[in-house]
């Protein structure tokens, strides 16, 4: 089977589907690997470094996409890219289908077999191909990151001459992969931090990282069996919407990242809680990809309204390259040689995994989330 890498089409994305070390352990196992020249420069993997590792370099990318059996992306194709594919072939990507539909249409009319990694379930045996996971982790660090650099106060204690300086206090929304790292980096830093989420569960891994859990006590609970977060009642968000007020008014810095099952962005910082922040004060609004938690983020941006600073970054992980390639690469890897089996990719229509992740096959859209979205797109 030949898997193809080609550049990303999505500007400003500098990660890299596959890197060096996971194309020696593909090869190793029968497969061949091209990608096209440069795909992986940005991360600071050269072609040398690829030819070294067992693949092979293609400066033609309708030739490299139309010859290959599955195509390796971190961002969804453009419609350029999908029409060079060959009829039939397979695509594993970040594809977030839903909000990707003219992508979907077009995967469709080629009948490609697309696998997003956005919706492999998240299992234990799926765990080691959980891309979400991995990039949401270093989103997570880079928010604190991008905080630190933003704030107009140290983040630790300083104790000087001068008299004591006291540390920042930051408030995490949300306390999944990325809200947890972010907690994680922000006590590293000397940050004072608490914390809440709609999922009573996770207040132990809060308090475990040194930080202060913050609630709404109830007998209500938003976790789905898959672990993602579900919709409450009226009543439960007028007194979440109480806490995140209270909170946001009394930190410095306030880091959002609430995804109800892990697409839509919920509105819980209104323009009132942000007129009520103290001057100076960040959000980090890690939602903005799917519009933001905030309701003055504007995605992409960062802009400052009633005197506090509102950043709203689309791909953290981008920014930390070298890293999110490797760690992205490892998660696709794991995902092709769980189905490379005697030499072939067995694409098992009864495996959990593939039944979750599949988009589009045989020329129809078997994701039920997409194909609704398709259909309300065009009604």
């Amino acid at each position: 089977m030949k898997i193809a890498v080609p550049k990303e089409a999505r500007e400003g994305e500098r990660r890299v589907a596959l890197v060096p070390e996971s194309c020696k352990k593909l090869t190793g196992k029968g497969l061949e690997i091209e990608l096209e020249a440069g795909a992986g420069g940005a991360s600071f993997f050269s072609d040398e470094a690829y030819t070294a590792a067992g693949a092979t370099i293609a400066v033609d990318s309708a030739g490299l996409l139309g010859s290959a059996d599955l195509v390796l992306m971190v961002q969804p194709p453009a419609i350029e890219q999908v029409q060079k594919m060959r009829e039939g072939a397979m695509l594993l990507t970040t594809l977030t289908p839903t909000r990707n539909l003219e992508v979907v249409r077009a995967l469709v009319g080629r009948k490609i077999s697309a696998f997003a990694t956005d919706a492999i379930p998240r299992t234990t045996r799926a765990q080691a191909m959980d891309t979400l996971s991995s990039m949401a982790n270093i989103a997570g660090y880079k928010a604190v990151l991008l905080a630190a650099n933003e704030l107009a106060k140290y983040f630790p204690m300083f104790m000087t001459a001068a008299g004591t300086i006291f540390s920042a206090k930051v408030f995490v929304i949300g306390a999944g992969v990325a809200g947890l790292q972010a907690i994680a980096t922000a006590r590293r830093l000397g940050g004072t931090v608490v914390a809440t989420d709609t999922r009573s569960s996770v207040a132990e891994q809060i308090a475990s990282l040194g930080a202060k859990f913050v609630g709404v006590t109830g007998e209500e609970d938003a976790e789905t069996a898959g672990g993602y977060a579900k919709e409450l009642s009226e009543a439960f968000y007028r007194k979440q919407a109480e806490l995140i007020a209270e909170q946001c008014a009394g930190n410095d810095v306030v880091i959002t990242t609430a995804l109800i099952g892990g697409v839509t962005a919920p509105t819980l910082i209104t323009e009132e809680m942000v007129r009520g922040m103290q001057p100076g004060s960040v959000i980090v609004d890690l939602a903005a990809t799917a519009g933001g938690n905030c309701a003055l983020t504007e995605p992409g941006k960062t802009v400052i309204k009633h005197g506090v600073k509102i950043c709203a970054p689309l791909n953290l992980p981008s920014e930390m390259p070298l890293h999110g390639s490797t760690l992205y690469s490892r998660n696709l890897t794991n995902f092709v040689l769980e189905f490379w089996k005697e030499g072939q990719f067995d694409l098992d229509l009864e495996d959990e995994i593939i039944v979750g992740a599949l988009i589009t096959h045989a020329g129809e859209v078997r994701h039920e989330a997409t194909a609704e979205a398709l259909a309300g797109s065009e009604g």
